[in-house]
């Protein structure tokens, strides 16, 4: 496969959590920052190789194959992740763009190893969930702090958004995987929060709530 094909490939694999059924076109050029008939074109491609189920009109979604080399390339990804943070002394708003650009190299051995080398990591810097070596994913619990109540808690299990100047931001507020997060009050008016993050209390917007994601206890 292309690059361009494994991409559109993860793209579709990440955008299917929001859908139902089939992921619209539109939501795929919007993600890929390209125009729907270019989509149309690839979706056509991929196919013919049997890798998605496209219908005119509805959408596509992966078919088996698809989805296994789909998360084949998340799994790379998540592990140069993993690999960069632990040992390269990369942060977490660092990773994405090296990564991406590791995900695409083809060596299953080298894949094997690198799981092996990192103690078979099952999540990422972000706390996303790490494929296994048969593209099964791992679900974990979680819900958006935004939809949390007063009085509430969890632990800080991952974040919605990877934006690099999202996460340096949390880094400025001492947010981070494994924070313990406690709800002090909602504002009825524009659902702003002050919480505890780790004993320490903080004020934080709707949208700072909304990309972050607790275990509730």
């Amino acid at each position: 496969m292309t690059l361009s094909e494994e991409n559109y490939l993860k793209t579709i694999f990440h955008l299917a959590r929001d859908f139902d059924k089939e992921v619209p076109t539109n939501a795929i050029a919007e993600k890929m920052e390209t125009k729907a008939s270019s989509v149309t074109d690839m979706l056509k491609k991929l196919a013919e190789k049997k890798l998605v189920h496209y219908k005119k009109y509805q959408g596509v979604k992966l078919t088996d194959q698809g989805r296994f080399y789909a998360a084949s390339i998340v799994r790379k990804h998540r592990l140069w992740e993993v690999f960069l943070v632990e040992n390269l002394n990369f942060t977490w708003d660092e990773v994405h763009d090296v990564a991406e650009q590791l995900e695409h190299v083809k060596s299953e051995k080298l894949v094997d190893e690198l799981d092996e080398f990192l103690g078979k990591p099952t999540v990422d810097p972000h706390g996303d969930p790490i494929p296994d070596k048969s593209g099964n994913v791992q679900r974990m619990e979680k819900i958006l702090l935004s939809a949390c109540k007063p009085g509430e808690s969890g632990t800080c299990v991952g974040v919605k958004s990877n934006a690099s100047r999202f996460l340096q931001y949390l880094d400025k507020l001492e947010i981070g995987l494994g924070n313990e997060i406690e709800i002090l009050s909602k504002e009825p008016f524009d659902q702003s929060m002050v919480i505890s993050n780790n004993g320490k209390k903080l004020s934080i917007s709707a949208l700072t709530a909304n990309n972050i994601y607790i275990q509730k206890k």
